[in-house]
């Protein structure tokens, strides 16, 4: 039956079958090979996958996110991070990088960030005399950010899947994105002097100040949910419900750049991309079922054991496979699939589910700008204008610092654990 699921699985990828109705049918397929169970047995995990309190959190983070997108918060966070660093050398692309930040900690969606940020800056790059790949390199790069930063969908599916904290998870999320916002800032600070690109007129001190003000109300609302989140006063999938509510009172009545007339629809399309997220976790569901009926997570065990009983070995080869995967899978199938096989591994030698889950997923964001199904690269190459081998070759030296970060991250745990451990004392 193993052969069954995995044959089918990898067969349906092949011929282009979409990954959510490829786990479905591949277990469905492997039940009637088997035929010693019966098919509602299909409908009823499909069903309990997803009768979940904490996924409830998915649907609302990401309608937040389109409130946020068309909110008029994007353009606020792009001119206060253009009052803080636009005088700099390359200060545009340090801006999108700020800016990327800012809104990840908004929208937990790195396409999101790729279009709302994009939209603005990579034209703003390219008039200034930017070249059009390292435009579109920076803002893709930037994008990661999206699901590091918490809030951040994969987080809440690592937490579901292996039962860990989404309350740490947040809180992990946090370093390891500004240890990644720091290295991008000094990598484009070299580019960009070796390149000569053009600084900004520098912002006077009122400049900074209005521009932080306009900006607060958006800078607030990570405080209110990680703060709201470890001062006990909701949960994870409430502090969703806060930020559409959030949100809405902010785009509609105070930036007055939600239009009750468009609500209808970013409602639709936010609903499209939860039942997106839902089916494949449904999916999933009936896939994890049988991968557990046939000890798959146990082989997978014994296969790493068996060639390294090493952490810091086992974290080596996660790494490279977790690249691969990124490359070629979606981010919250990755998720779904490997973290209940991955984790009780790392669990055994001696790792943290919460760095672990960290690691996982500073991977899989790289995979989101690496071809040949990077969707930030996707988008960031449609608003630049420009093919997908010319931003990938200006992205060759954004790879290299990245590696390095990841490198970094999953050999030196303090960079991850320490905010967590702090609150929980």
């Amino acid at each position: 039956m193993t052969a069954v699921l995995m044959g089918s699985l990898f067969s349906f990828f092949i011929i282009g079958v979409p990954i959510a109705i490829a786990l479905g049918l591949s277990a469905v397929l492997t039940l009637m090979y088997g035929g010693d169970v019966s098919l509602l047995l299909v409908a009823q995990r499909i069903f309990t996958s997803i009768d979940s309190f904490s996924l409830m959190a998915i649907p609302f983070f990401i309608l937040a996110g389109k409130l946020m997108e068309t909110g008029g918060i994007s353009q606020r966070l792009v001119n206060f991070a253009n009052s803080l660093t636009g005088h700099r050398t390359g200060g545009l692309a340090i801006v999108t990088i700020l800016t990327s930040m800012f809104f990840a900690a908004i929208s937990g969606s790195s396409a999101a960030t790729v279009a709302a940020v994009g939209s603005i800056l990579i034209p703003s790059m390219i008039k200034r005399g930017y070249h059009r790949n390292f435009a579109g390199a920076v803002t893709a790069v930037s994008g990661e950010l999206g699901i590091i930063i918490p809030p951040s969908v994969p987080l809440i599916l690592y937490g579901v899947t292996t039962n860990t904290s989404i309350g740490d998870l947040f809180m992990a999320g946090i370093s390891p994105g500004i240890v990644i916002v720091i290295s991008l800032i000094i990598l484009v600070y070299v580019i960009a002097k070796k390149r000569n690109y053009p600084k900004e007129v520098k912002a006077t001190r009122a400049e900074v100040w209005a521009t932080f003000k306009d900006a607060i109300l958006a800078l607030l609302m990570p405080i209110i949910i990680l703060g709201g989140i470890y001062g006990g006063v909701f949960t994870p999938t409430e502090a969703a419900v806060v930020s559409v509510f959030y949100a809405f009172i902010i785009g509609t009545f105070v930036y007055r750049e939600i239009k009750l007339k468009n609500l209808y629809e970013m409602c639709v399309n936010a609903g499209i991309t939860s039942a997106i997220v839902m089916f494949i976790i449904a999916n999933a569901g009936i896939f994890g079922l049988i991968l557990s009926r046939e000890g798959i997570p146990a082989m997978v065990a014994t296969f790493f054991t068996s060639i390294t009983d090493n952490p810091l070995v086992f974290l080596l080869l996660v790494n490279l496979l977790l690249i691969i995967v990124g490359m070629f899978m979606e981010t919250s199938a990755s998720v779904i699939i490997l973290a209940p096989l991955l984790a009780p591994v790392a669990v055994a030698m001696g790792i943290d589910p919460v760095h672990f889950g960290i690691i996982m997923i500073v991977n899989l964001a790289l995979g989101m700008c690496t071809p040949p199904l990077g969707v930030n690269l996707f988008i960031s190459c449609r608003i630049a204008d420009i093919k997908l081998t010319s931003i990938t070759r200006g992205l060759i030296p954004f790879y290299f610092v990245l590696f390095l970060v990841l490198m970094l991250i999953s050999y030196v745990p303090i960079i991850t654990m320490w905010l967590p451990t702090l609150l929980d004392k």
